[in-house]
């Protein structure tokens, strides 16, 4: 008696994820490893539908994350989107760039997938790099990247 493969269709209502949900889902998911006590931000940066680099906002390499150490930002009573020098994690746009440099990958042209919208010190390191384009999720209150981004001529696409 041979045997046969039986494969059940796929409910014809659950649609394929599009590219940007897609890669989205996985931002969100890389943003569960952050150590930032106020926000987890997760980031992937994408080109030609592959993944180049991750990154989410913690404390450099061998210095104490913020969930052990506390939140200074919280200490001094720090606005969200203030003062980004008086914190000791990096955002996770940040930390995505220096992941691809540290291996050399090169991410001209890429996308950016943030979980949130990027402050004005990661959109300017965005801009630098030569990301054309930032995929987000959430807000963050910085009306001055939002600025300097369009200048720039990079596209922001927000999904859901």
């Amino acid at each position: 008696m041979e045997e046969f493969l039986v494969f059940t269709p796929v409910e014809e209502t659950m649609a394929r994820l599009t590219w940007d949900e897609y890669f989205m889902r996985i931002a969100t998911l890389v943003a569960e490893r952050a150590t930032c006590l106020r926000n987890h931000v997760g980031a992937i940066i994408v080109k030609d539908r592959h993944i180049l680099a991750t990154g989410y906002n913690g404390a450099p390499r061998g210095v104490p994350h913020c969930d052990e150490a506390g939140c200074l930002r919280k200490k001094l009573n720090v606005p969200s989107g203030e003062r980004h020098e008086l914190c000791r994690g990096i955002h996770a746009e940040q930390n995505a760039i220096i992941q691809a440099a540290a291996f050399g990958v090169s991410i001209a042209g890429s996308t950016i997938y943030s979980t949130h919208h990027p402050c004005v010190v990661c959109s300017k390191m965005i801009i630098n790099a030569r990301i054309d384009r930032i995929v987000i999720k959430g807000d963050y209150p910085d009306p001055l990247a939002r600025e300097m981004l369009k200048e720039a001529k990079v596209e922001v696409v927000r999904i859901s």
